[in-house]
């Protein structure tokens, strides 16, 4: 492997694939290959982490049985296409296998927390990247908006248009399964 900046990639040069990036270190930094392209990016910030932590908790308090919701997870769409979710929905079962990734057939929602550097991906490209992979619902989470929750929901092939739940209302929402807060929650500090 080359370290360039502090970075690792794989030796060899593009296109990817998903074996490419088995082995290289998780050190604070979110590999994910978007047709055979590497997009690096660094650890999150304290803020995401509080906004996927407390996503997580609110839909572990509401889950059914034999579901769990994790974070960064390893989402393989395809031999070139590899993505990691702030938080996914998947069934218990798929989190006891010893692989390193999950199905996008297994996720019943996938959760991104839209920060600095993942604007263009989160708002644009993994809504049709999660759409066309069949995972029923996406999340997007802006916080520089209040926060804001938009909530996508698979439409036949492509999600509908978002639906936007601002700061200080309480959104109820149905899919995967009923779960009811207030998306200022999710950036507020315990205690």
């Amino acid at each position: 492997m080359t370290r360039l900046d502090a970075t690792v990639v794989p030796p060899h040069h593009p296109p990817y694939i998903v074996a490419d990036l088995l082995g290289l270190p998780g050190d604070d930094i979110r590999y994910e290959l978007v047709n055979g392209s590497l997009l690096i990016s660094a650890g999150p910030t304290p803020l995401h982490q509080r906004v996927s932590s407390r996503v997580c908790r609110i839909l572990e308090d509401v889950a059914p049985e034999g579901v769990e919701p994790l974070q960064t997870v390893n989402l393989r769409v395809g031999f070139r296409e590899l993505y990691v979710p702030d938080v996914a929905v998947v069934p218990a079962a798929a989190t006891e296998s010893a692989t390193s990734m999950v199905s996008p057939r297994d996720v019943t929602l996938a959760v991104e927390v839209v920060g600095p550097t993942s604007r263009a991906q989160d708002r644009f490209l993994k809504p049709e990247v999660y759409a066309a992979a069949g995972i029923p619902v996406y999340w997007r989470v802006e916080m520089d908006e209040g926060p804001t929750l938009y909530v996508y929901e698979l439409d036949g092939e492509t999600y509908g248009p978002p639906t936007a739940h601002k700061a200080g209302v309480v959104a109820d929402l149905h899919a995967p399964f009923p779960v009811s807060f207030d998306p200022a929650d999710l950036m507020r500090r315990r205690g």
